[in-house]
């Protein structure tokens, strides 16, 4: 009843207001006034205590207009179209359930399904059958194609005809209303009725029917000017007839007039050959499969649009059939196509380019082959020198540790392993090898170098007497074997990559397939195994110390991670912004890395300054296999397998204004490919400025 009394009485004022802007009289609008008594206020509280099931009082109608007065006539008081925001109802009346815009799926859990106005539980009407029901309610219901199912009400809802009518409006683009005419005729609302009283009636100001003293005193001043010669008249024109202006239509000039300053010339058309003549030589003319070739193609695949011909005399050349349309043709190039004025830069190209030294200059590297060692029988997959440089040790796919003379390439001694070798490292502190051949690490002494440093290797490796076993790994004593081997290292998975820690304390190996414990490090002097990670982030690749910092880097696919050993904490996640990285080296001062990828690129990192990289070098055309830093001398090398070996110069300055020099000098080859790998591992000579190389034809060069 409350709802029903401020309507009618916003009725009331709305039929008022109604009846003045119609300009009715006093006496009508009174009378008219009185004979509402739908209005009626003092009707109003006489049934507010009927039911509210009974019928509205006559006079008024829920169901039409309620702007309008309803007599007997049921005549339209105000004119449709004056207001449009006047719906007395909601499409929210009719909503039972309360919940707003949520998920229905909350309530999947719950024997009802939302609650309703009054704070009550809306009981869910019927489950959703399974697809078989559907099925069968699809055989059986014949409005099956038309029934939509509400999620907020849980009930079915068929469509209409006009429904179904919006709907098809709305796929094909067109308005959703049926009765809506984009075309009507426009009915201007604000001036097609005149006014009698205008919007201002301001009397007119003065200043407009005087002269203005602002302009008088414009006025003068140029006449003043006029008269003191600053501002001169335009000269009359003579009446005697001009002399016509001709033009030099076969001139060469082509400059802008004025009419058209950016007036560009077209392009002139080129000059005919010797195969666009009527008595062309021999060569010029084709031959009969050049004929057909040209006849079967298509006209914008044709280097040119004629064939040519050979004639006796200038008089038995016919007319050229494809004149006029060759003329028209290059009008409409001409019409149509756009010219427009650039200017050009005369810069020489080379001053783009950075100013870098000559090779020459940045010696010395190595550039000639020297020695070939040629003892392995398979790929040689990885290779170490020893700390002064005499002598070098390789591993491959024959399963046999060769130990070298670096300057002589002969074999001092062979050591065969059981499975083939994967990794090879030698300790530059301590005279001790690690081998990795399949899931085992093989320390050996070769014996070789100084005599004290040979007994205290064998003290720090005979010191295991029995088994010890760890999380992962096993530790087994081999005693004093022939061939150097003192103690071996069992693990769970294959390792892939070892490396010794600068002080020759501490080994760390990497496993494969291995997602608890990828990464394990043994103290060698100690006898003791730990893991550092308790699970891998990525597929671990390769893992190195820093050369004086207790920092560990971890290579990933696409990441280097690097750890402080002593806070036992992440430091940097340095992005390498590769596919897949392959090989990673540490610059002897720790503060650059370089990464190599097998999707041929190369990536200088600088820790200082930024985790991306500084410079991306894609100088190999195939996968890289290995790089390598020269511990000594500004030089790094990559291999790959495309069997080049690229030493590129890189000078790290200690002033951190300037950047890096990194300059290619020399690519060197000599391997050849065996199963689509080329050379395979790469390493200097640590005081000399020569490199090892070792490939997949089972040769390893000494290159000075």
């Amino acid at each position: 009843h409350y709802q029903s009394h401020c309507f009618k009485l916003s009725y009331y004022n709305e039929y008022k207001s109604y009846l003045r802007m119609t300009k009715r009289s006093a006496v009508e609008l009174d009378s008219e006034l009185n004979n509402v008594e739908t209005f009626s206020l003092h009707s109003e509280s006489e049934n507010s205590d009927s039911d509210s099931d009974s019928e509205p009082e006559s006079g008024y109608d829920f169901g039409v207009n309620p702007y309008r007065e309803l007599g007997d006539d049921e005549t339209a008081v105000r004119r449709e179209g004056d207001y449009e925001d006047d719906a007395c109802s909601s499409d929210e009346e009719n909503i039972r359930n309360r919940v707003g815009n949520i998920p229905m799926e909350w309530y999947d859990e719950f024997d009802h399904m939302g609650y309703d106005v009054h704070g009550g539980k809306v009981a869910r009407s019927k489950k959703e059958g399974d697809q078989l029901d559907q099925l069968l309610d699809r055989m059986d219901n014949p409005d099956f194609w038309r029934t939509v199912h509400d999620k907020m009400e849980g009930k079915d809802v068929i469509l209409t005809d006009q429904d179904m009518a919006i709907i098809d409006n709305i796929r094909s683009s067109k308005y959703p209303d049926l009765g809506y005419d984009p075309y009507q005729p426009f009915e201007d609302l604000f001036s097609f009725e005149k006014m009698e009283t205008p919007l201002v009636d301001t009397p007119e100001p003065k200043r407009r029917f005087i002269p203005s003293k602002w302009e008088h005193k414009k006025v003068m001043k140029i006449i003043r000017a006029m008269r003191n010669g600053w501002i001169k008249p335009k000269e009359e024109e003579d009446d005697k007839p001009k002399r016509p202006v001709y033009y030099d239509l076969w001139g060469s000039s082509d400059g802008a007039s004025k009419y058209n300053p950016m007036h560009i010339p077209a392009p002139k058309l080129a000059l005919p050959g010797n195969e666009e003549s009527y008595n062309p030589p021999e060569e010029y003319l084709p031959s009969q499969e050049e004929k057909e070739e040209w006849e079967n193609a298509d006209e914008e695949d044709r280097k040119r649009n004629f064939l040519s011909q050979k004639f006796s005399c200038l008089r038995h050349v016919p007319a050229y059939p494809q004149l006029v349309n060759e003329k028209f043709e290059r009008c409409l190039d001409l019409y149509l196509c756009p010219r427009k004025m650039k200017m050009q830069i005369s810069m020489n190209p080379e001053e783009l380019l950075p100013k870098l030294p000559k090779p020459k200059d940045l010696k010395p590297f190595p550039t000639t082959k020297a020695v070939k060692f040629s003892d392995h029988t398979g790929h040689v997959y990885t290779s170490d020198t020893n700390a002064t440089g005499e002598f070098l040790v390789s591993g491959g796919e024959d399963k046999v540790l060769r130990i070298w003379e670096g300057s002589t390439g002969r074999v001092l001694s062979r050591v065969a392993l059981p499975e083939v070798i994967t990794c090879v490292r030698w300790n530059k502190a301590q005279s001790v090898i690690a081998a990795a051949s399949g899931d085992t690490v093989y320390l050996l002494n070769p014996g070789l170098g100084d005599r004290v440093a040979v007994e205290n290797a064998n003290k720090m490796l005979l010191k295991l007497t029995d088994i010890k076993e760890f999380d992962h790994c096993k530790w087994y004593p081999l005693g004093k074997d022939k061939d150097g081997l003192r103690l071996k290292i069992s693990h769970d998975s294959n390792v892939s990559h070892v490396t010794w820690h600068t002080s020759g304390n501490y080994l760390a190996v990497v496993l494969q397939n291995t997602p608890s414990s990828p990464v394990l490090i043994h103290n060698v002097l100690q006898q003791t195994s730990q893991k550092p990670f308790n699970k891998s982030r990525g597929l671990i690749q390769q893992v190195e110390f820093h050369p004086t910092r207790p920092f560990f880097f971890v290579l990933t696919q696409r990441y280097i991670r690097v750890y402080n050993l002593v806070k036992q904490a992440m430091v940097k996640k340095l992005m390498c912004s590769v596919k897949w990285a392959s090989s990673m080296a540490i610059h002897p001062k720790g503060d650059n890395i370089i990464v190599g990828s097998y999707d041929k690129t190369l990536v200088w990192l600088d820790m200082d300054l930024s985790i991306k990289p500084y410079k991306s070098l894609q100088q190999h055309k195939k996968a890289i296999r290995s790089v390598a830093f020269h511990p000594r001398f500004p030089l790094y090398a990559s291999t790959s397998d495309d069997n080049s070996v690229i030493i590129t110069h890189a000078t790290v300055y200690q002033d951190l204004v300037r950047n890096p020099l990194i300059v290619p000098v020399k690519v060197l080859r000599g391997h050849e490919t065996h199963s689509k790998y080329g050379t395979l591992t790469a390493v200097f000579h640590p005081q000399l400025p020569w490199i090892y190389t070792g490939g997949a034809d089972g040769n390893i060069w000494l290159f000075v």
